[in-house]
């Protein structure tokens, strides 16, 4: 049983995942705060990848979650393309700046690379970035999701 659509909080968007266990926490995580994940463009695995499916536990058949062919197909499904925000070590503001709402999509790039940069510069005013204080490059996308929807749930659901 998934969660119903009024239920649903945010959406994360995966651009081109390549690591299945990550994405596996990502739906874990989407389950826990009754969001949908949207798989965009190529992956580095097949959606009955057993690392998948062992990293998301016995979660997966709650998770409301859409594959998309391609950025362009997922993108014509966006209601409100103001209520995108592409998550990026790059980001000039911190996720901390935006008043979220429900229904706002989350945007991640692949692991190795991030989100195109192309497609940052097109967007630079809705990109935004997890603070980091150690010296680090960035964090694992399935951390920096989990980052991003805690935030957003509190900020709409309040502690």
């Amino acid at each position: 049983m998934t969660i119903s659509a009024e239920l649903r909080t945010f959406n994360v968007v995966l651009i081109e995942p390549e690591i299945p266990q990550n994405t596996g926490n990502i739906g874990r995580t989407c389950v826990a705060t009754a969001s949908s994940l949207h798989l965009v463009g190529k992956m580095g695995f097949e959606i009955n990848d057993k690392n998948l499916k062992r990293a998301g536990l016995d979660y997966w058949p709650h998770l409301s979650w859409k594959v998309h062919s391609s950025f362009e197909g997922w993108w014509a499904e966006v209601p409100n393309p103001d209520r995108v925000f592409f998550i990026e070590t790059t980001g000039q503001r911190s996720i901390w700046e935006p008043r979220y709402q429900k229904g706002d999509w989350f945007v991640f790039g692949k692991e190795t690379i991030g989100l195109d940069k192309t497609l940052l510069q097109r967007n630079e005013e809705r990109v935004f970035r997890i603070p980091q204080y150690g010296p680090v490059r960035s964090l694992n996308v399935a951390t920096a999701v989990a980052i991003t929807l805690f935030e957003a749930h509190r900020q709409i659901v309040g502690q």
